[in-house]
């Protein structure tokens, strides 16, 4: 598996594990901590959750299916910008980390930013936390060029490790200023929803006939388009094994130049900056 190098130098997979939507359900509880498993297997290390997901519950799932291979798993999880302050970030994280059942986390994200507590604030809480040993690095969510421009500007700002946002085919917006921003200034892009919401682009056709050309399906298309970025992080959800196998496929898939061609025409790159989306 390729890695990239956060801002820190630690190398992680280029593909992970995203867990939206999992620990919903009891009767699929098995079925999601087996296919984690097995993306741990197959080199997807890198394992995405939130506090928000499940109240809880993928955390839940998540620290099911790396008990007992915990130095093997790069841990990321987010705390809600509401707990985000100096007062309730480290019961948050403390609350993470018995659901987890791990005693640090690796990258712990601002899940998406609002106006209190301030930015600042948050800086400085995560600091406390990777001071007292609880995280090892701390990134955010789901923020724009401005956004990490100001993160950039404030005390201790400057260990932002990542920034988790929307990407893929039919959602280009970060393409327009925040992808290159990040390239320039060596923040790795981890991307969520990579191969789209609802099925919709797994269904489109020019996806279909370039998987035909590479023996590939349309999810490893979309996810080989994603990849091809340099210091992005993809991290597909699969909850079910066949998923997993599939997604850990996409990294050998050297799209050509007439394969970009025809994704361009088809999923048109953006042409003015639009803000990212908040949960």
């Amino acid at each position: 598996m390729r890695t990239v190098a956060l801002s820190d130098g630690n190398r992680v997979p280029v593909l992970g594990q995203g867990t939206w939507r999992m620990g919903e359900s009891k009767s699929a509880r098995a079925r999601e901590v087996a296919a984690l498993r097995l993306g741990i297997e197959l080199g997807m290390s890198l394992i995405d959750t939130a506090e928000m997901y499940g109240d809880g519950g993928a955390e839940e799932i998540v620290g099911e299916a790396i008990h007992g291979q915990r130095q093997g798993v790069f841990v990321v999880t987010k705390v809600y910008p509401h707990n985000a302050s100096c007062a309730d970030l480290p019961k948050a994280c403390e609350r993470s980390l018995k659901r987890l059942r791990i005693d640090a986390i690796d990258l712990y994200l601002l899940h998406w930013r609002e106006r209190t507590p301030s930015l600042q604030e948050t800086v400085d809480a995560f600091e406390k936390l990777r001071g007292a040993g609880k995280i090892k690095r701390w990134g955010v969510s789901n923020f724009d060029v401005d956004d990490v421009e100001e993160l950039l500007s404030l005390e201790h700002g400057h260990k932002c490790a990542a920034n988790q946002v929307l990407y893929n085919l039919q959602n280009r917006e970060i393409e327009f200023d925040l992808l290159p921003w990040s390239h320039a200034n060596k923040i790795p892009i981890i991307a969520y929803s990579p191969v789209g919401h609802s099925g919709a682009l797994l269904r489109n056709s020019e996806l279909k006939k370039i998987g035909t050309a590479h023996d590939a399906t349309p999810a490893q298309i979309a996810l080989a388009w994603v990849l091809r970025q340099p210091e992005v992080i993809a991290i597909p959800k699969a909850s079910n094994e066949a998923h997993v196998r599939d997604n850990a496929g996409s990294p050998e898939i050297k799209l050509t130049k007439e394969d970009l061609t025809e994704l361009d025409r088809e999923f048109p790159p953006p042409k003015s900056k639009r803000r990212l989306p908040v949960l």
